[in-house]
């Protein structure tokens, strides 16, 4: 069977033996009943390295923004966030079914909002209009082509929601790329907003699972709304090993990653079928396909190939660069391109 080059997403990996080995000798209790000790060494590792009180281990990063969003509002409220966000187009219309929330969409710069455009979405307090009680961001932005947002920016947002008595929160799937890629330090984030939620099976590269950060009281409120949802788990200490390792191994490697994002996305701008292209800041590229392909069939191209891409859009297309993906893998991924 020849080797399958995956781009579609960070989501498509696997363990590397040494993970797995953390996994098959983890020490693990019943969880729901709060005995596990791996997950809680998680939660208690994953909050200190954002300077945050605690910590929830949940099952996917779709859960631990739900559940924030859940705590943050009552039904009827309203939620500002960029017309592009994740909890927007990608978690099966949460907001309305579990918070009964509505949402007021921006249209950011890739994915990105200013305090400027927040401040403008605050409703007045009228009766006749919802009451805008959260904000949401997300960093790195998934459809913004994995662009970051700047520490000023970010502090600046933090501004107008605390003179407004907002709550802020951060989507943060892949916030270690945003780390990696721009020098920030975690513990800024923990200051800046009042929850966040990160990514451990994206490019952190384990199998399951994501880490809600807040403090105590928010994360006791969560853990209510985590039972609710059904997603409490028992012996999950066998996935929290491999969020574990992953964090003590595989942040720093993520620049990797980016570097591979930039020379594939310098390849394939020169190729006269490549339209205008997102900036490539980390581990995504999404680019325009034009002329003599669609996405749809430079994808089928390509794997016949044996290369995996995504097509997002009927214009677009999308690939993201992981830890399964090696030096030698993009080389051939290059040869392919010239060859088209």
């Amino acid at each position: 069977m020849p080797l399958i080059i995956d781009y579609r997403s960070d989501t498509v990996t696997r363990p590397t033996p040494a993970m797995l080995e953390a996994m098959f000798t983890a020490k693990v209790g019943d969880d729901v009943l709060g005995e596990d000790p791996s997950v809680q060494l998680l939660e208690q590792k994953a909050a200190a390295i954002f300077g945050m009180e605690a910590g929830l281990f949940c099952p996917s990063g779709t859960m631990t923004n739900q559940i924030a969003i859940k705590v943050h509002t009552q039904p009827g409220d309203e939620v500002i966030c960029d017309a592009l966000s994740h909890i927007y187009l990608y978690e099966g219309g949460g907001i309305a079914f579990n918070s009964g929330a509505s949402v007021r969409l921006l249209q950011g710069n890739n994915g990105r909002i200013t305090a400027q455009q927040v401040a403008g979405a605050i409703n007045p307090n009228d009766v006749h209009k919802p009451q805008t009680t959260l904000v949401s961001l997300e960093n790195t932005s998934n459809r913004g082509g994995g662009s970051c947002y700047s520490l000023d920016d970010l502090q600046a947002i933090h501004e107008i929601c605390h003179q407004n008595q907002l709550k802020l929160h951060l989507d943060g799937a892949r916030l270690f790329n945003a780390l990696v890629a721009t020098g920030q330090q975690a513990e800024t984030y923990g200051k800046i907003f009042h929850s966040i939620s990160i990514c451990l099976s994206k490019g952190l590269g384990t199998p399951v699972g994501s880490v809600l950060l807040g403090t105590e009281s928010f994360i006791a409120r969560s853990r209510r709304i985590r039972k609710v949802l059904g997603g409490g788990m028992r012996q999950a200490g066998y996935l929290a090993a491999a969020g574990i390792y992953a964090l003590d191994h595989h942040v720093k490697r993520l620049a990797l990653d980016h570097e591979h994002a930039k020379t594939i996305a310098a390849a394939l701008q020169k190729k006269d079928f490549v339209g205008e292209m997102m900036p490539v800041e980390t581990n995504i590229i999404i680019f325009e396909v034009k002329g003599r392909f669609t996405p749809k069939t430079l994808a089928a191209k390509l794997e016949e190939k044996h290369i995996k891409v995504m097509p997002i859009s009927p214009t677009q297309v999308r690939m993201v660069l992981h830890i399964d993906i090696h030096t030698t893998m993009v080389d051939y991924t290059l040869e392919t391109l010239e060859e088209l």
